[in-house]
């Protein structure tokens, strides 16, 4: 693995999955490979469990993580080639980026979409010009268009729940929108839909008002449905995500307040375990009966960051010396 950006840097997702799982069993069993090795972590928007799980997950390998808040702690930074830096960005990342390189032998980023200009955002220009000049493996916190830790989070929580619950057919997974105050981007969903897909066992359903489609590149190999209730029959598994239009690039069309998920909602399903990749606006996207039940593994799965990343940062280390 040389960087880790999206589900296409994986050859067997499985695989990794047990080794974040391992990880989990025993945290410290690998506490030397990071040895003398440092991960700079890159934040040009908030975080907090993100932030909080790779730091973690670093420690356990014996790594030094090092925290910067370019907004808040750095100078502005400008990413297009051949720029005329008379505005206010004062350093380009060709200059900032190599420096990088010789301060950390892994750089883990954190973007974030404008939500204003789709061609941009999904460009993914940001991520790409650090993997282009920084010289040293790259790993994403979340970019414009996908949150990678994330979904291997998911899937892996997904398999720990599946395991306990021996399940030993093809779940049903459903990743339903949700209503939210605000647009919020389509990264959750997008890398979501392309870590199940890829990973390909599993009967996957995204249901989500009509316009609110996401790009066909993700949610290719979906069965996409904008009625709910049918969504929901049989599920083993539901994905709670508000996401703003694509199309329409970053819009709220509607918010209504039926597409919140409630306990009478999931007497259709196979007494489904209900996912949520946090933070979570509580009797907006979800009620507060699921959130505190006993179908919420919610919690579980912001554990599983640290596992995530852990074995993601395993595979970084081990590929690149």
């Amino acid at each position: 693995m040389k960087n880790f950006v999206s589900v296409h840097d994986v050859n067997n997702i499985d695989a990794l999955v047990q080794r974040a799982l391992a990880h989990k069993a025993s945290p410290l069993a690998n506490k030397t490979l990071g040895a003398n090795k440092r991960i700079g972590c890159l934040f040009l928007n908030p975080s907090m469990r993100t932030r909080l799980s790779t730091q973690i997950a670093a420690q356990n390998l014996g790594m030094e993580a090092i925290v910067f808040n370019v907004g808040s702690e750095g100078w502005a930074l400008e990413f297009e080639e051949e720029a005329i830096m008379s505005g206010t960005s004062v350093e380009h990342v060709k200059d900032a980026a190599p420096v990088f390189g010789k301060y950390f032998d892994i750089l883990a980023i954190r973007t974030f979409p404008s939500l204003k200009n789709r061609e941009d955002d999904y460009s993914e220009l940001y991520i790409k010009q650090f993997i282009k000049y920084a010289g040293i493996p790259v790993l994403s916190l979340e970019s414009a268009t996908l949150h990678p830790l994330q979904s291997l989070t998911d899937i892996i929580t997904i398999t720990e729940s599946m395991q306990e619950q021996a399940l030993n057919r093809k779940p049903k997974i459903v990743l339903s929108w949700a209503p939210h105050v605000k647009p919020l981007p389509q990264c959750v969903a997008n890398s979501f839909s392309q870590w199940v897909n890829a990973w390909g066992q599993a009967d996957f359903v995204i249901t989500h008002p009509e316009d609110y489609e996401l790009s066909e590149e993700f949610n290719q190999g979906a069965s996409i449905t904008h009625n709910q209730e049918e969504a929901l029959k049989d599920a083993d598994f539901v994905y709670v995500k508000n996401w703003s239009t694509y199309t329409d690039y970053g819009k709220i069309y509607e918010s209504d307040p039926k597409w919140m998920l409630t306990n009478k909602k999931l007497e259709a399903t196979n007494n489904a375990k209900v996912m949520h990749c946090l933070p979570v606006r509580r009797n907006v996207e979800l009620s507060d009966e699921i959130l505190d039940g006993p179908n919420s593994i919610v919690t579980r799965e912001a554990g599983n960051r640290v596992w995530a990343a852990q074995a993601v940062l395993e595979q970084l280390l081990t590929t690149n010396g």
